[in-house]
């Protein structure tokens, strides 16, 4: 009787709303040696040294199991001043993909920013899985 009922409650819902994944930053900032917009889907320990070599070099690189992890990440690519900032909003189950939804963020209007470029990442953690992973950027 009780799974009628939840069955009942899900079908009544009519949200057609997308499960969500959830997901934990693994680390974002506002220097990135990714000098062009980049999405990134890391499933294995050698495809992550090869990202972080390109994105991180120098800088110690965090650690990643990846039998229970896969990483995510965005990347704007150079950008001509401070205050931009990426991040990914949500990542949800769209069938056997999940679709991960990022905003870009520019510096708001008449806020004093550095005069430097900078190339604006956002890389999360989710559950590992072998989904595709489609990318979509939010509208602001």
């Amino acid at each position: 009787m009780l799974a009628l009922l939840l069955a009942l409650g899900v079908a009544s819902s009519g949200t057609g709303a997308m499960p969500p994944v959830p997901f934990t930053t693994l680390v974002e900032g506002q220097q990135s040696g990714m000098e062009d917009a980049h999405q990134a889907v890391v499933r294995t320990a050698a495809e992550w040294k090869a990202l972080w070599q390109k994105h991180g070099a120098g800088q110690k690189m965090p650690v990643v199991d990846f039998t229970k992890s896969t990483v995510i990440g965005v990347f704007l690519g150079s950008r001509p001043t401070g205050g931009y900032r990426v991040a990914i909003t949500g990542i949800e189950r769209d069938g056997a993909a999940m679709v991960v939804t990022w905003r870009e963020e520019p510096p708001a209007a008449g806020l004093i920013v550095t005069q430097v470029l900078t190339s604006p990442f956002h890389l999360v953690t989710v559950e590992r899985t072998t989904a595709d992973v489609k990318f979509t950027k939010a509208a602001r």
